[in-house]
């Protein structure tokens, strides 16, 4: 059975250590003891650790040996325009579990401007959903989540395939664009779909249209099918 991994802040003279609540959800919730043995991330090196201290709200962790570094993961963006925030904590979710490596908020024309207004106040809530499920899934690095950018900024982002998710279905499989491991970044409409303007300042930005199929899917899930697919694709190339 695979170990449990955390996060910490840092390695530091051999040790790491977590405080407050990630602390007191080891301890209370996971039942953490001193002599338990995990695998810890400062979110550059990967390390085994074994707990010295396990207080309610302190758990200290002592290195006993350095992991070898897992392969980097491919860059793989998600620009996801601003939905309502409970689809929106399923998209960072899973976008975390299937290795996107930064996940941005994008303001859109059909954004509803309430959720606009809101929005920055949830960013610690949406790096935390990210945390916890790259604990769950075993990832080494954590993925940088930010927003809310305005979609000009979005369009800006550089990639070696840059994918727009287009409802309208005249785009090609994602199967036909992306045919290695290299950086792609995924634009993600918003509830109703891209407006004919925003879609044609995408295409005009030199974003490649690609289609999921004949099917209307929601934002969350249009976002977890095409990653999933980028996922199948980059297996094929792996070394």
């Amino acid at each position: 059975m695979a170990r449990r991994r955390f996060f910490v802040p840092e390695v530091r003279n051999g040790q790491a250590e977590l405080e407050g609540d990630e602390a007191k959800h080891l301890t209370q919730v996971l039942r953490v003891e001193a002599g338990d043995i995990y695998e810890i991330s400062d979110n550059e090196d990967l390390y085994l650790a074994e707990v010295a201290v396990a207080r309610k709200a302190q758990v200290i962790f002592d290195i006993t040996d350095k992991l070898p570094a897992p392969e980097p993961m491919t860059p793989l963006i998600v620009l996801a325009a601003l939905i309502r925030f409970e689809r929106l904590e399923t998209m960072i979710e899973k976008a975390t579990e299937l290795a996107a490596t930064r996940i941005h908020i994008v303001r859109a024309e059909r954004s509803e401007k309430g959720l606009e207004l809101a929005a920055p106040k949830r960013l610690a809530r949406w790096q935390r959903i990210a945390l916890e499920a790259s604990q769950q899934s075993r990832r080494s690095k954590l993925p940088e989540v930010s927003g809310p950018m305005s979609l000009a900024q979005a369009m800006k982002t550089e990639a070696a395939h840059r994918l727009f998710l287009d409802e309208e279905r005249t785009g090609k499989s994602i199967l036909d664009v992306v045919t290695d491991r290299d950086s792609t970044a995924v634009l993600v409409g918003p509830e109703g779909g891209w407006p004919e303007h925003e879609r044609e300042s995408a295409l005009a930005s030199g974003w490649t249209p690609v289609s999921l199929g004949p099917l209307v899917l929601r934002s969350e899930t249009a976002a977890i099918a095409a990653l999933a697919t980028l996922n199948a694709v980059f297996c094929r190339y792996d070394h």
